[in-house]
């Protein structure tokens, strides 16, 4: 599979992501898109860097997971913004940029999207793709964040989803979702324009602008759910989200409030819990 042409990708931002761009580096195969934005010098404040690859040798997911990234069969993105010294609740990042990553997919008429908390972006009750942010340090002057997204355009033979095929039995590819699924230039210009818009949004006016957008798309809501934390297990009912972009969860002890965890099982609710 040919490189992805840059040029095309530039050509379909608008002036805010365009005049917010600083740098643009494209790998035919490369480790991480992440890691190498980890190590790269941060952008100034209210700009952008942007790492987009064919294949990842290394890439990982959430809690160090690999994620498998064969040649040509996704398309796997990273994005390290500076946002100001007064950042509020980094930690609810990753929840917008799930909502930002899905509205670019819907923009290209991409229907049924949804999102399971925290990373997980979903179609046909399948993992579509997830993303993975970092804090970093360097910047003086803001708070760096390196937010990478992976969507599978196509499910190779013989795919494994490993340890985390406890909630999900399959992966989805784009193609599964639409006939003629859009070219990869389209859906990294998308991606870049919607998470470049969201990264603005969420400085400006923090997660609470993005929770009714998520829970259109929760793909937890109402589902029977348990939670591995550091010392214990949760079961109850998925229950949205919180304001701190938590996990709401209904036990039968009362509401339970999950900052960090790992979604092990999801079915469908019990009746009556």
């Amino acid at each position: 599979m040919s490189q992805l042409e840059v040029a095309t990708i530039l050509q379909s931002l608008t002036e805010l992501a365009a005049s917010r761009l600083e740098k643009f580096d494209v790998f035919t195969s490369i480790p991480s898109t992440n890691t190498f934005l980890m190590s790269q010098p941060p952008p100034a404040v209210g700009q952008y860097r942007v790492a987009i690859a064919d294949e990842q040798t290394a890439g990982r997911g959430r809690q160090s997971r690999r994620w498998i990234s064969e040649p040509g069969a996704g398309l796997y993105l990273s994005v390290s913004y500076t946002f100001g010294p007064a950042l509020r609740a980094p930690g609810g990042l990753t929840l917008a940029t799930g909502v930002g990553v899905a509205g670019a997919l819907e923009s290209l008429d991409v229907t049924g999207i949804r999102l399971k908390w925290p990373n997980d972006i979903i179609a046909l009750d399948g993992k579509l793709g997830g993303i993975l942010t970092e804090m970093r340090s360097g910047a003086s002057d803001g708070v760096t964040v390196v937010t990478g997204v992976g969507l599978n355009l196509e499910i190779p033979e013989h795919f494994d989803l490993g340890a985390e095929s406890s909630w999900a039995p399959r992966a989805v590819g784009l193609r599964a979702l639409v006939a003629d699924p859009p070219g990869r230039e389209r859906i990294a210009g998308a991606l870049l324009e919607s998470l470049c818009a969201a990264f603005v949004r969420f400085e400006q006016d923090g997660l609470e602008s993005f929770l009714d957008e998520w829970s259109r798309r929760d793909w937890l809501q109402g589902k029977a759910v348990t939670v591995d934390l550091p010392d214990r297990q949760v079961t109850g009912t998925a229950a949205g989200v919180g304001n701190d972009g938590s996990l709401l969860v209904s036990t039968a002890d009362g509401r339970v409030s999950v900052i960090s965890g790992t979604i092990v099982t999801a079915g469908l609710a019990e009746q009556g819990q």
